[in-house]
C-alpha cells in the first residue's frame, strides 16, 4: 500500500472510530429477519429448476433467509426463479469475487451478499450500488479494513477450521465497543449452532448443512424441511434465553 493509501485508510478507519457504534449497512427489517430465522442457508445450485422448490421447502422448515453461492452457473438464474415464485425468502448471495458480479445480482434482485474474503473494490462498489454486504473476515486486519469502509455486519469465515469460538472472542473484542457482529459459517452445523448463538457477537450462522447435495438431486424436500426446521427449534431456544 501506499503512503498516500495508507493515510487514506487510516483516515477512514478514524472517521468510523470516533463514531463509536457503527450504523449497519442492513435495513433494520431485512437484519430483524435474519436475526429472527437465526440461520442462513447456503445455497450450491447446478440446475436453477430446483431454485424454487428449494426456497420453498426452507420455508417450510422456518428458515427464511438464504445465501446462494456464486459457485454454479445456475446461480443467476435460480436467484431470479426464487425472487419470482418465492418472495417470501430473503435472497442473498454469496462467493461475491469480483465487482461486475455486484451488478449482475442487483440486477436479479439480490437483497443482499456476502464474501469468502474481503476485497475493497468489491465491498465499494456494493456500497456504490445501494446493496446490503457483509464481507469474509478472519484476522483483525480484516476487521479493520471492513470496518474502514463501513461494514459492521462481517462473515467470519471459515468459522471452524480457523479456531471456532476461541477465535472469535479473540479477534471481536477490540472492536465490540463499536457494535461490529458477525455471521459465520465454515464448519457451523446442528451440532455446533447453539454454542454459536449463545455468543452476544454472533446475530446468525450460516451453513450448507441445511441443504445437502443428494436431497437436492434426489429432490428430497421432506429432508431439507427437516433440518430446517430443526435449526430454527435450536435458533428459537437460544432467543428465548439470550
Amino acid at each position: 500500500m501506499t503512503t498516500t493509501g495508507r493515510t487514506y485508510f487510516l483516515s477512514l478507519l478514524n472517521k468510523q472510530i470516533e463514531s463509536s457504534l457503527l450504523d449497519s449497512q442492513f435495513p433494520a427489517e431485512m437484519l430483524q429477519r435474519i436475526e429472527g430465522s437465526g440461520v442462513v442457508a447456503v445455497l450450491i445450485l447446478d440446475d436453477s429448476a430446483d431454485a424454487a422448490p428449494l426456497a420453498k421447502a426452507l420455508l417450510d422448515g422456518g428458515v427464511d433467509a438464504m445465501e446462494l453461492t456464486l459457485r454454479t452457473d445456475a446461480a443467476i438464474d435460480s436467484l431470479r426463479q426464487i425472487r419470482a415464485k418465492v418472495p417470501e425468502m430473503l435472497a442473498g448471495i454469496g462467493t461475491v469475487l469480483r465487482t461486475d458480479q455486484i451488478d449482475q445480482v442487483v440486477d436479479a434482485g439480490a437483497h443482499f451478499a456476502v464474501s469468502p474474503g474481503f476485497n475493497p473494490a468489491v465491498v465499494r462498489r456494493a456500497n456504490e450500488a445501494g446493496l446490503p454486504f457483509a464481507p469474509g473476515v478472519m484476522t483483525p486486519s480484516d476487521i479493520e479494513a471492513a470496518i474502514a469502509m463501513g461494514c459492521r455486519e462481517l462473515k467470519f469465515f471459515p468459522a471452524e477450521p480457523s479456531g471456532g469460538l476461541p477465535m472469535l472472542n479473540s479477534i471481536r473484542a477490540p472492536y465490540a465497543h463499536l457494535g461490529v457482529r458477525f455471521l459465520p459459517l465454515g464448519g457451523v452445523n446442528a451440532g455446533n449452532m447453539e454454542s454459536w448463538l449463545t455468543n452476544p457477537g454472533v446475530f446468525a450462522v450460516g451453513g450448507s448443512w441445511l441443504t445437502p447435495k443428494p436431497s437436492i438431486q434426489d429432490c428430497h424436500w421432506d429432508e431439507i424441511t427437516r433440518r430446517a426446521a430443526e435449526a430454527r427449534q435450536i435458533a428459537d431456544r437460544v432467543k428465548s434465553v439470550k
